[in-house]
């Protein structure tokens, strides 16, 4: 702190004592005049106090400014100490850096010496190995690039062999951890769905009240019966068996339509032409009926809503078809469980691949009208009745007709193999037979003029309707020579097959 400044702070402090005198002054020259002092000895007296604080204000001030200035002084000494001290550590830096500097530049000259050096040696070495190199091109007799192009495919094959034996371990590994979780996946789908063996057969029995009933559906010299066999298309087998008579057809529609034709003529109780094709147009009504109530129950029991009613009757129709002996409609239920279990497993919606296995078999139940294959015309169905796409293609796909696209397209293709190849779920023997007996029926359909064929005795009898307008006594005979030449050379088969042919001329008229 400078002199002006001390000299300010005791003017300040001499003004405050000042104003501080004048006002006691004051109020003593107040208290004085009230208690009757004189003028003359106030101001003589003030004059004097006023002298002495001025006097005291003095060399207050003279002290303060004197201790102001010691300390202002100590602070310029100390900080000349301070100033000293860095300019000192600056001076040993500034050295430290000169010398660093110096250190610096001999390295830089040794690098630069090394560099050279480096550059003479590297012009050495190239110079040595282009010497080498022509000496082993002139020694092998191998120009440079075409060695260099042989080590390159040499590396390349190698490389490649290392890199397909690594694609092989990995697909091998992939393949069994594929295997082991698809297993688990079907193991728990099937644990999961328990179904009944289903063993279709042939042969329905139909119990009678008594033996006296089989007379009368045989009729007199057989009339009944070979109408009954006529109308029906079926088998109707009656032999030794108590209260019994057996119905045989490889069809099961027809044989079923049969079964409830007699089961109807036996509750009558009248038996002749007239009530047997009555009764086998009550059967075929029923039929139907029951038809549309199994494709119903197929909804309901898997839990499919909105299908087109056409698609219903569709699939109740394989109520009654078999394939490999098992139930046709059945093995759609069944595989659509375990394409849903399946699904849910796979973390999928069910509910596609469930419509899609349910209907992926649809196309059997046309396939006698329709050529090609059942999965093709189910697609095709399924398309007319708009279906979506990916249900089609799940149902098109199933035998690999067309490849599978889709992962519900495999889901459906996995359950409808595993619902077929369950222990107890088919019979390869009973399907052939079922097949033959379609060939014999379909090879007598192609002639011209026939109306009607039913295969009969397991295969071993044809019957053979034709149109009587059509057809004359002389040409059926030859129609049955010309039905056997075909069989013998389209078909194998045990034994012999007859071949009947049957025309019969009716006229009809009502009395009004």
């Amino acid at each position: 702190m400078n002199t002006v400044a001390i000299g300010v702070i005791v003017l300040g402090v001499a003004l405050g004592l000042g104003f501080g005198y004048l006002i006691a002054r004051l109020s003593i020259t107040r208290r004085r005049e009230r208690d009757g002092v004189s003028s003359e000895d106030m101001v003589t007296a003030a004059r004097s106090d006023a002298q002495r604080i001025l006097t005291n204000a003095e060399e207050e001030g003279k002290a303060k400014a004197e201790t102001y200035r010691e300390r202002e002084e100590a602070d310029l000494a100390h900080r000349k100490v301070e100033m000293s001290s860095l300019e000192s550590r600056l001076g040993q830096r500034e050295e430290t850096l000169e010398q660093r500097a110096s250190n610096l530049a001999q390295r830089e000259k040794m690098l630069m010496s090394r560099e050279e050096e480096l550059t003479d040696s590297r012009g050495e070495l190239e110079r040595l190995k282009e010497e080498a190199r022509f000496q082993l091109e002139q020694v092998s007799g191998i120009d440079v690039t075409a060695a260099k192009a042989e080590m390159l495919e040499q590396v390349e094959d190698e490389a490649r062999r290392e890199a397909m034996i690594v694609v092989r371990d990995l697909e091998i590994k992939a393949r069994e951890e594929a295997d082991r979780r698809a297993r688990r996946i079907l193991a728990t789908a099937i644990q999961r769905l328990a179904s009944e063996v289903v063993s279709e057969s042939t042969v329905s029995v139909i119990q009678l009240p008594s033996d006296e009933m089989k007379g009368r559906i045989i009729g007199r010299d057989g009339r009944n019966i070979r109408h009954l066999e006529s109308v029906t298309g079926t088998n109707l087998i009656v032999d030794d068996t108590p209260e019994a008579v057996s119905v045989s057809s490889f069809d099961p529609v027809r044989r079923e339509v049969a079964r409830i034709t007699v089961e109807r003529l036996v509750a009558d109780g009248r038996i002749h032409p007239a009530s047997i094709e009555e009764a086998f147009e009550k059967a075929k009504d029923e039929v139907e009926q029951n038809i549309r109530d199994a494709g119903e129950w197929a909804l309901v029991e898997v839990g499919v809503s909105r299908l087109h009613p056409e698609l219903i009757t569709l699939m109740g129709r394989l109520k009654y078809r078999t394939s490999y002996g098992q139930n046709v409609l059945n093995h759609l239920v069944e595989t659509a469980h375990v394409a849903s279990m399946l699904a849910s497993e796979l973390g999928i919606d069910p509910a596609p691949v469930k419509r899609a296995a349910l209907l992926h078999d649809v196309g059997k139940a046309v396939t006698h009208e329709v050529e090609g294959s059942h999965a093709l015309i189910g697609a095709e169905i399924a398309r007319r009745f708009e279906e979506d796409p990916e249900v089609v293609h799940g149902i098109e796909a199933h035998h690999n007709e067309v490849e599978p696209r889709t992962v519900l397209a495999v889901i459906v293709q996995a359950a409808d193999t595993v619902s077929a190849a369950r222990p107890g779920a088919r019979r390869e023997t009973l399907e052939g037979y079922v097949k033959r007996l379609e060939k014999l029926e379909s090879i007598a359909l192609e002639f011209e003029g026939v109306d009607q064929v039913y295969a009969l005795q397991a295969g071993r009898e044809v019957r053979v309707i034709v149109d009587p307008g059509g057809i004359s006594d002389l040409e059926s005979r030859e129609l049955s020579r010309q039905i056997a030449r075909k069989l013998e050379e389209d078909l194998q088969y045990p034994g012999q097959i007859q071949v009947t042919v049957i025309r019969e001329f009716r006229a009809t008229d009502y009395a009004r």
